[in-house]
């Protein structure tokens, strides 16, 4: 398995993934390599490619105003 060592983090997202570890009851290391698993997954996994297959086939589309569409169906 293979090694990486971060230089240069800054303070803050320290921090934050110190406050997400304690959060999930994780160690920084383990909340660190669980974040990139679930980023590389998703850019490599098909979910990626069907979102911009569904962007592709309803771009141009009206989408209409689902929230008005109630309100009308509502007032019948």
């Amino acid at each position: 398995m293979k090694a990486l060592s971060i230089r240069n983090l800054p303070d803050d997202v320290y921090e934050a993934l110190k406050a997400m570890a304690a959060a999930n009851h994780r160690s920084m290391q383990e909340q660190v390599h669980c974040l990139i698993e679930r980023e590389a997954r998703l850019a490599s996994g098909p979910g990626l490619a069907a979102a911009r297959a569904w962007r592709q086939r309803l771009a141009g589309r009206s989408l209409g105003d689902t929230v008005e569409d109630v309100r009308q169906d509502r007032a019948r």
